[in-house]
C-alpha cells in the first residue's frame, strides 16, 4: 500500500511538472497599433516568475508638425490554454508628452501620465517567435490638451523574438 502510495505521489508530480508553465524569459519585438497615435511600439517582455512578467513598450511619434513619446510599463498573469497558446492580464501605467505645431501659430505640448489594464492571447512558435493579440484600455490624466480623464482603447498585435 506504501509503494502504491508512493507511486501516485510521482506520476501525479510528473503531471504536473511537465505541463507548468514556462514563458520566455525575454522577448524583444513589436508591438502594432493605435498607441492613441503613438502608433508602433518597442516592447520587451521579461519574466519574473514561472507565470509572470514584466512588459516596458515604448512608442514615439516624429514629424515636420509634431513629435511625441509614450512609455508604459505592465505587470502581467501568464496561463496556458493549450500547449504554446496563452493568455493573460496585467495592469500598469505609464507617461508621455507631445508637442505640435497649430498650423495657425500657437505651439500646443503636454505631458501626461495614464493608467493601464491589459488583456490578450499570444502563441510561442517552436521557433523563438511570439505572436500576441491585446486589448490595452487606458485613462489619462494631463491638461485639457490631452483631454483630462480621457478613456482610450488600445488593441495591437504583437510581434516578438523570444530569447
Amino acid at each position: 500500500m506504501k509503494k502504491l502510495f508512493l507511486l501516485s505521489i510521482a506520476l501525479v508530480g510528473f503531471a504536473l511538472s511537465t505541463n507548468a508553465q514556462t514563458i520566455s524569459e525575454n522577448a524583444l519585438g513589436l508591438r502594432l497599433g493605435d498607441s492613441d497615435g503613438f502608433g508602433a511600439e518597442i516592447s520587451y517582455q521579461r519574466a519574473l516568475g514561472d507565470n509572470n512578467r514584466l512588459e516596458l513598450d515604448l512608442g514615439w511619434r516624429d514629424g515636420n508638425n509634431y513629435n511625441g513619446f509614450k512609455l508604459a510599463g505592465l505587470y502581467q498573469w501568464v496561463w496556458v490554454l493549450d500547449g504554446s497558446f496563452n493568455w493573460y492580464a496585467g495592469v500598469g501605467g505609464g507617461l508621455g508628452s507631445f508637442s505640435f505645431e497649430n498650423p495657425g501659430g500657437k505651439d500646443i505640448s503636454d505631458t501626461f501620465i495614464f493608467a493601464a489594464g491589459d488583456i490578450g492571447i499570444e502563441y510561442n512558435f517552436d521557433i523563438p517567435l511570439q505572436l500576441s493579440l491585446d486589448f490595452r484600455p487606458e485613462i489619462g490624466f494631463g491638461d485639457d490638451t490631452y483631454d483630462n480623464n480621457d478613456l482610450d482603447f488600445d488593441i495591437a498585435l504583437g510581434i516578438r523574438y523570444r530569447f
